[in-house]
């Protein structure tokens, strides 16, 4: 399993806007360059627990545990019976370790498992092996990060690749699981890879696109675990479970799993969602990922479009269709790009859980209001999202909207306000976006949105 590289993280497109700003233009956010603030993190997590019916959970458990992304059925469970170790080996730099740890503190809070940190030199059920994204890449194209079941490094997997050591659905137990994550990209992409690659190694290997608070969902939307997800490692460790049995055999034992771990989903009507096509999908895939045209992007869109339109979806797969639409026409057609991303935006107000999807949808629209000069209707659209963006602990995200805040005052001449902000933003981004170069970038970028600062200001 892996954490793509298809799916550029939604925040990242609002360089699509405008062009950026040269790298000598006179504005505030030049100023701010040599002044950076410390780093900061988010040190108390908020997860909102489940909020669908036990009925919809019990069958998103057996789909996410009993088929592999590409579709391949599993034939059985599979979990870590025991006390889990965790090790880190190879060269992680020390935020990777503390957020290792605030998850592992989370993993044994909410989802009860008995795991530890251990050594690097000892023995380890999961090993997490920092190395170089290059690396990742050479093992892995298109991989950000990845996690394999029967290895304990890098060399061991390419040893064994080509084996059949490394299928997951030959496991009878997991026993030994290795994680690849980049010791070189930002603190927020380390913790996200952290965060999807270590809940695969212990519970689902599957990504369902019908799921909208998950990680285990392709979209990349949710990138810190949930609630909803924390309930599945926890009824998948549960003492009625164990490794080996079928898909009928946990089916029949988790509605009364389910009452016991999470009693107010009994009390929730269900929501039936229908399956995700895979020609749906394909398209998403083409549309939002590396090589294609953008005519063959935005074909790839439209079809995707057409599929969500067919299903009759009004769901959060309908409003990602628009989204990713949206993206596409960003540079082409921005007319065109602000009404997909608003009907995007009614969309997801259809679903529920998907506060953090309107909060994406919102940084590009105010984008949009501010390369036309309407600073009120930007500070209205990301006004109510900063806490979302806080929550779901998103530094990447909560730094734009911040960003784009400032900017906003600044229009309407409220310049000290506007400083205060900007400055609140960038130990934000100084996670979200890692190296100063980078948070500089952004900041030109956010700042050239401006019309009284852009290429034409």
């Amino acid at each position: 399993m892996r954490r793509s590289r298809l799916f550029l993280p939604l925040y990242m497109l609002l360089s699509a806007c405008v062009p950026m700003a040269s790298s000598d233009m006179p504005t505030r956010a030049a100023s701010l360059e040599s002044t950076l603030p410390v780093m900061k993190t988010f040190s108390q997590p908020r997860p909102l627990p489940a909020a669908r019916s036990n009925t919809d959970i019990a069958r998103d458990f057996i789909d996410l545990h009993f088929q592999l992304e590409s579709g391949r059925p599993l034939p059985r469970l599979t979990r870590f019976e025991g006390p889990i170790g965790v090790r880190v080996t190879g060269d992680a730099p020390a935020q990777l370790d503390r957020d290792l740890k605030q998850l592992l503190h989370r993993l044994r809070s909410e989802a009860a498992l008995d795991i530890r940190q251990v050594a690097p030199d000892a023995p380890a059920a999961v090993t997490i092996e920092a190395i170089s994204s290059a690396e990742i890449r050479r093992a892995l194209p298109m991989a950000a990060c990845f996690v394999v079941p029967n290895v304990t490094s890098l060399a061991d997997y390419k040893r064994k690749r080509r084996s059949g050591k490394l299928n997951w659905a030959q496991l009878q137990q997991r026993t030994t699981v290795a994680i690849f994550v980049p010791n070189d990209t930002t603190p927020q992409e380390m913790r996200d890879c952290l965060h999807e690659e270590l809940a695969q190694a212990l519970g689902p290997l599957n990504d369902l696109y019908r799921l909208p608070d998950s990680v285990f969902n392709d979209d990349n939307v949710h990138t810190v675990l949930t609630g909803f997800d924390m309930l599945i490692l926890r009824a998948t460790y549960d003492s009625a479970l164990r490794s080996g049995m079928d898909r009928a055999s946990v089916a029949a034992r988790l509605p009364a799993i389910l009452a016991r771990l999470n009693p107010r989903g009994a009390g929730i009507g269900t929501n039936r969602q229908s399956r995700t096509p895979r020609a749906w999908i394909e398209a998403v895939q083409e549309a939002l990922g590396p090589g294609a045209r953008h005519s063959q992007r935005r074909t790839a869109a439209t079809r995707a479009l057409r599929i969500a339109a067919a299903m009759g979806w009004q769901d959060h797969r309908r409003a990602f269709s628009h989204y990713a639409m949206g993206r596409i026409l960003l540079i082409s057609d921005p007319d065109r790009a602000r009404a997909e991303f608003e009907a995007a935006d009614r969309f997801y107000r259809m679903s529920p859980a998907t506060e953090l999807h309107l909060a994406y949808v919102a940084s590009q629209l105010g984008a949009l209001e501010l390369t036309r000069g309407r600073p009120d209707q930007t500070l209205a659209l990301v006004a109510p999202h900063f806490d979302t963006a806080a929550r779901h602990e998103n530094a990447a995200l909560l730094s734009t909207l911040l960003l784009l805040r400032a900017e906003a005052l600044d229009l309407t001449g409220r310049v000290s306000e506007a400083r205060e902000v900007r400055m609140d933003s960038l130990g934000w981004a100084r996670y979200g976006f890692g190296a100063d170069w980078a948070v500089r970038a952004k900041l030109r970028e956010i700042a050239a949105l401006n019309p009284l600062k852009g290429p034409r200001g």
